[in-house]
Formats: C-alpha cells, sequence, structure tokens
C-alpha cells in the first residue's frame, strides 16, 4: 500500500517477547501480557532503526505511547473468529468432550458460554503449530482469528466462521495499526492509507477496552460496525463482558453519531461495570 503511493519500502523483521513466548508455547494470560507484540517495534521506533511500524491492532495497548503517533489503521479484514476442526466439522457437529484449543480467555468463556460440552484447552504457537494439533489429532478443533488465516492465505483450513453473536472477536480484531514518530513528516505520507470507517469502529471498541480495564479483569467482546442508518451514516457497537467459565455474560449494545465512536464505547462500558462487570474476573 506504501509502494502504492509512491514510496520504496525495506522490510525489518523484529522479533518481540510476544514472539518468543509464543513460539516457546508461553501463556501471555495476564496484565504483564500487555505491549508484549508492540514494544520491541516502538523502542525500534523511537530509536531510528525504523522509519514506520506495522502491528496488528488489538495488540496495541489502550494507552497512547510518547512521541509514537497512530497514523492509520487501513481498511480492516474480516474481523470474525473461525473454526479449524477434524473431518470439516462445526462446532456444533463435534460430539461433546471434543478438545478445542484456543490460547484467548475471550474465546474460551465464550466457547463455554456456547453449552456444546467441549473441552476447550489452551494452545500457543503459530498458524502451522495450531493446525497442526488438529491434524495429529491431539485437538479435535482450533479456534483463530479469520484475518491471520487470510492474510497467509489459509482460509481453505476454515471449517466454520463463527457468527458474532455467538463469539464476538477482540477489539480491534482483523485491523493493522501503522505508526512513527509523532513529530516525523513521514506522518502525512502515511495519512491516506487511514480507512475512516475502520478508525471510527476500532476506536469505539478499543474505548469499551480501555474502559472496562479500569475495573474489569474478565474477558472481553466487541464488535463495531459502520451501517447507513436513516440519518446518515450511524456506528453500531455491541460488547459483551464474561466470567472466565463463561457461565455469567453480561451484554450491551448501543448505536450513534460516527463521529463520536470514543463516546458511545465509553458510555456502554460505564452502563456494563454498572451492571457488575467489575465483579467478573478471571
Amino acid at each position: 500500500m506504501i509502494r502504492a503511493l509512491g514510496h520504496e519500502v525495506e522490510l525489518v523483521e523484529i522479533v518481540s517477547d510476544g514472539d518468543r513466548s509464543q513460539a516457546a508455547g508461553t501463556s501471555l494470560t495476564g496484565a504483564s501480557s500487555t505491549g508484549v507484540f508492540v514494544s520491541a517495534l516502538r523502542d525500534a521506533l523511537l530509536a531510528g532503526e525504523i522509519d514506520l511500524a506495522v502491528h496488528s491492532l488489538k495488540d496495541l495497548p489502550t494507552y497512547p505511547a510518547e512521541g509514537i503517533a497512530l497514523v492509520a489503521i487501513p481498511p480492516r479484514e474480516d474481523p470474525r473468529d473461525v473454526v479449524v476442526a477434524r473431518d470439516g466439522l462445526t462446532l456444533a457437529e463435534l460430539p461433546a468432550g471434543s478438545k478445542v484449543g484456543t490460547g484467548a480467555p475471550r474465546r474460551s468463556a465464550q466457547l463455554h458460554a456456547l453449552g456444546l460440552g467441549l473441552e476447550i484447552s489452551g494452545v500457543r504457537g503459530n498458524v502451522d503449530t495450531r493446525i497442526g494439533k488438529v491434524r495429529s489429532g491431539e485437538y479435535d478443533a482450533v479456534v483463530l482469528a479469520r484475518a491471520g488465516l487470510a492474510r497467509i492465505d489459509r482460509l481453505d483450513e476454515v471449517t466454520e466462521v463463527l457468527d458474532p453473536l455467538q463469539v464476538l472477536p477482540a477489539p480491534g480484531q482483523g485491523a493493522l495499526a501503522v505508526e512513527c514518530r509523532a513529530d516525523d513528516e513521514l506522518a502525512d505520507v502515511l495519512a491516506p492509507l487511514d480507512d475512516a470507517h475502520t478508525r471510527a469502529a476500532v476506536t469505539a471498541e478499543r474505548a469499551v477496552l480501555a474502559t472496562l480495564e479500569g475495573g474489569c479483569a474478565a474477558p472481553i467482546g466487541t464488535l463495531a460496525e459502520v451501517v447507513e442508518g436513516d440519518a446518515g451514516e450511524e456506528l453500531w457497537l455491541r460488547a459483551v463482558v464474561l466470567s472466565a467459565d463463561g457461565s455469567i455474560a453480561i451484554r450491551r449494545s448501543a448505536s450513534g453519531a460516527v463521529d463520536d465512536a470514543a463516546g458511545i464505547g465509553e458510555r456502554l462500558a460505564k452502563d456494563m461495570l454498572a451492571e457488575g462487570a467489575a465483579e467478573l474476573t478471571c
């Protein structure tokens, strides 16, 4: 996309703490996991080793980083979760007791909430590693982000795309974040990459996350979309906060003006906290 704007690009690969822990199969659950896929890239950016960083937006902490600007959020990939299961099965077709792997408390809680009698087990590693556990018979299925499979041309592995009514994605899932130094003229160069609808949607989702993080350590799913309403474009937002075992869930939805994305997310999250979301700790 940057080359299409008439600029040459050199790719610099950086290994983050998140990459290392994923390769080692170490769990990332907990507050200490915040930013593990991001900090090494931001350090390189501030040190002048790179001029811009591209992240998976769902990995970005919700608080700003000094000296760094989020200059572009390109058009979003499909944010939904998918199932890769043995024998081409869907979740509902898997027998009770089937072993389903996911490394995300959000997915785990929502899968438990479906009441299908599945055994939900933690799994780490890259896409090949996770799908390989299904092929070897160690797991009956794994749940992954559709966007990740789309970007490496592996959608043919998918046996089911999960409806957000069943499983809401992580805030910002499917979106990319392009950052550069706040005082860099490159910000103007990268600005055309920004997609206004995607930015509004993820702004609302991240406002939910930021507000809930202040008083809630429970699994959180959320999805916002810009739709055509009676009076023009509107932003629709859905969110869920669950207990770790999925037995309790608080679901809310809201809508409003696109230019009030952050406000919509913040108000919805405050309503959820008032309903008891703060008590749903992992």
